[in-house]
């Protein structure tokens, strides 16, 4: 009864969903893949394929080092990662070009999700975090095919939303194999909605896996201070993943330290790059200098002239891991207003202290790591993120201290993507003996 009425429901919302899809300028590109066709290339992949589902950009960071695991273990299988938005294709073709394939996924409704079990035929399916599509799920079970929650995590408001359906998520997540939860917290949780507990385990965050070095890619543009043109006396403040509302306290804070610091300069790394222009209007508002990033050139020479009390807008995708390694300080957004939080590792992986408010419900766990090891600082409020700043300015030594306990900390909990291989391998065996020539094709023959 469940499923026949989230498709009576999916129908009768298909021209709206459609409409939406070609109203977004992101979501034209793909939008005939996500409605059923199959890129060419994926139809004629020569081996084994492993479909692996991550949404957008957060997800696919944290599945680069797993995917790169997988491929070097098992170079016979054609690797398939599917994204929903167009930074997630972005960083699966710059990240992961040379190992995976991209396409996006299709919409839930059955014709769609059919074309590309049909197509592909996978000999498992691997979704990353909590992306539960329940046509795709039962279809994939129709098949035999296994369908594993890889890096599993439901965030509060997630858990709430599910709870509410209870009775239809019990019959979703019956057709799950293995379930890979980051905590014993989101273990728990998707036990209460119904997993059966046999198939749950906890292995970690696979964030902590990310290499210590930017992608070797010819399209990741590593950035420098000479890019940004910042003085040798100059440090920098770096605010990753912001909001609006987060935006308008920084600045304000930031118009604080400038008082007492006047070598300190903030980048500002919006969480949505569509938002910049907003973000320039209001940083120039608040009485600063507005330097965009795409502005600057690539290279050592000049294209405006430094000056004190000024912020740097960085308006461009794909450099934000390397804009952290060059921070003084870290602050990472969607903490001090209520979304959840961001990735908290991406500047602890270079050693920059952490800063971060007090909504941490979708990264809870990184931040209590981080916390107890003395690499992340949590504040309530913009005031408090003023006094401590304003600390560790007077302590020359701090943000070396405390960017070093980040970097532990992280190295602590490495290992994640090794134990989830293992644990799939145990469900999923990865056709090691399987001879290239063994096409999905032949699978598929096999299927019908």
């Amino acid at each position: 009864m469940g499923y026949f009425l989230y498709n009576v429901l999916l129908l009768m919302a298909s021209p709206v969903i459609v409409l939406g899809l070609l109203a977004k300028p992101r979501c034209r590109r793909g939008l005939l893949q996500r409605l059923g066709r199959v890129p060419t290339h994926l139809k004629h992949l020569n081996s084994p394929i492993i479909w692996i589902h991550a949404v957008s950009l957060g997800e696919v960071t944290a599945v680069v080092p797993f995917v790169k695991e997988l491929h070097a273990r098992h170079p016979h299988c054609s690797l398939v990662v599917s994204t929903v938005t167009e930074t997630g294709r972005e960083a699966v073709e710059q990240q992961l070009g040379h190992v995976a394939h991209h396409c996006y996924c299709p919409v839930d409704f059955t014709w769609a999700v059919k074309a590309y079990i049909r197509a592909l035929h996978p000999m498992a399916f691997l979704l990353i975090e909590t992306e539960l599509w329940p046509n795709l799920l039962r279809l994939m079970a129709d098949q035999q095919i296994p369908a594993i929650l890889v890096n599993g995590r439901l965030s509060s408001n997630s858990f709430q939303r599910y709870q509410r359906i209870r009775s239809f998520m019990r019959q979703v997540l019956s057709f799950m194999t293995l379930c890979l939860m980051q905590t014993e917290r989101d273990a728990q949780r998707i036990i209460n909605l119904g997993a059966d507990p046999e198939i749950v385990r906890t292995s970690g965050n696979m964030k902590f896996d990310h290499v210590d070095a930017p992608p070797e890619d010819t399209h990741f543009v590593t950035l420098s201070r000479s890019m940004l043109h910042l003085a040798p006396h100059e440090i920098v403040l770096v605010a990753g993943s912001t909001h609006a509302a987060e935006e308008d306290q920084l600045l304000r804070c930031y118009r604080r330290l400038c008082n007492i610091m006047p070598s300190l300069v903030l980048l500002i790394a919006p969480r949505h790059i569509e938002r910049s222009q907003n973000v320039e209007e209001n940083i120039r508002r608040h009485g600063f200098s507005c330097i965009r990033r795409s502005r600057l050139q690539n290279d050592h020479g000049t294209h405006e002239e430094p000056t004190t009390s000024r912020v740097i807008l960085l308006d461009t995708r794909g450099e934000l891991v390397s804009a952290y390694a060059l921070g003084w300080i870290a602050f990472v957004g969607g903490t001090l207003t209520p979304i959840g939080g961001h990735n908290l590792l991406e500047p602890a992986r270079w050693g920059v202290p952490v800063f971060f408010g007090p909504y941490t419900d979708h990264c809870a766990e990184v931040a209590r790591i981080l916390s107890d090891a003395g690499g992340g600082v949590e504040v309530q409020n913009e005031d408090e993120l003023f006094h401590r700043i304003k600390e560790a300015h007077e302590d020359a030594s701090w943000s070396t201290r405390v960017g070093q306990a980040a970097q532990k900390a992280l190295a602590a909990h490495r290992g994640v993507v090794n134990k989830n291989i293992q644990m799939i391998q145990t469900v999923v065996p990865m056709l090691d003996t399987v001879p290239v020539e063994e096409s999905s094709a032949y699978v598929l023959g096999k299927m019908y």
